[in-house]
């Protein structure tokens, strides 16, 4: 069954696109990161415009977002505090990420920035993620402890100026690394449509040293507020968000991510760093993969927009 996407202007098939929504929203569940990085390249490579499909699959990373959130709040597996920080810099970074996007799109330039950012973002970090999660799997398995941190040895950035506590996490430190983090999370992720989970995740874990469960539930709430505003502010601005591709999306994701949560809660910590780390390496190398093959067509014409 085909539909047509009036923004995308193009016709898909509604099952592969429910489908398509509910295994990343599984995903989204499982490791508490959105799913953006993983669909957004799937509309790509289905022929969805990439200005769409970024735009687009912030609703989507909404809905996804608000199910995981709500379990993980049910869970008490939220640090309130600590989402409320990473949220306030995620809106600041949000706004700047839909101001850059809009400018690339006048320009004509918005293809490749999603492009190559995808490539250097995704290779570099999931190639430290696997790297470390690697070695904290096969150290476990060998019965290795980590020793603890001594008091005092902390990084030097949590001793900035406006230290806060956060005893949900276990952690007392400046909100300033906290803020830059997240606005950086909230630009990025508004300008390739990835929600930002995927760095929001591993920094908590292995810069700050949360403990995973509140990781997950954390990530979900900031996730999914600067998402709900990267979708208004999408709309607004370049009014690029397809409604009829969104509630697919919407719709697969709802019903993957209850799953995913579920499923979650039975993964163990190591495990779940190296599947994380395979995941964002292989999207990745993915799109490194899709500049090094030639196209089918070499050439194509194609007028900036404000242009036409």
């Amino acid at each position: 069954m085909q539909i047509y996407l009036p923004i995308a202007e193009m016709p898909v098939s509604v099952l592969l696109i429910l489908g398509m929504g509910a295994a990343v929203g599984f995903v989204s569940g499982l490791f508490g990161i959105g799913g953006g990085f993983l669909m957004t390249p799937l509309l790509i490579f289905l022929g969805i415009p990439p200005a769409v499909a970024v735009a687009t699959q912030s609703a989507q990373i909404t809905a996804s977002s608000t199910t995981g959130a709500l379990a993980a709040l049910r869970r008490d597996a939220v640090d309130l505090r600590l989402a409320g920080v990473l949220t306030l810099g995620g809106f600041v970074g949000t706004a700047a990420g839909v101001w850059v996007f809009a400018a690339m799109r006048r320009a004509g330039q918005l293809d490749l920035v999603i492009v190559l950012s995808y490539v250097t973002l995704f290779t570099a970090i999931g190639s430290l993620m696997l790297a470390e999660s690697l070695r904290e799997f096969f150290r476990t398995r060998r019965g290795v402890v980590r020793p603890r941190r001594r008091a005092g040895s902390h990084p030097k950035v949590f001793g900035w100026p406006f230290r806060m506590r956060f005893p949900r996490s276990q952690l007392y430190a400046s909100v300033l690394p906290i803020l830059a983090l997240s606005v950086s999370v909230g630009f990025v992720g508004t300008l390739l449509g990835i929600g930002g989970g995927f760095i929001v995740v591993p920094a908590l874990l292995y810069l700050f040293r949360i403990p995973t469960g509140v990781v997950i539930g954390t990530s979900q709430v900031q996730v999914l507020s600067t998402a709900l505003l990267a979708v208004i502010l999408q709309s607004a601005v370049n009014g690029a968000v397809d409604i009829v591709l969104a509630i697919m999306l919407i719709i697969g994701g709802v019903f993957g991510a209850q799953f995913g949560a579920r499923a979650g809660r039975a993964l163990r910590a190591d495990l779940f760093r190296v599947l994380l780390g395979i995941l964002v390496l292989a999207v990745g190398m993915r799109f490194a993969a899709e500049i090094a093959v030639r196209p089918a067509e070499p050439f194509s014409l194609h007028l900036p927009e404000g242009r036409r």
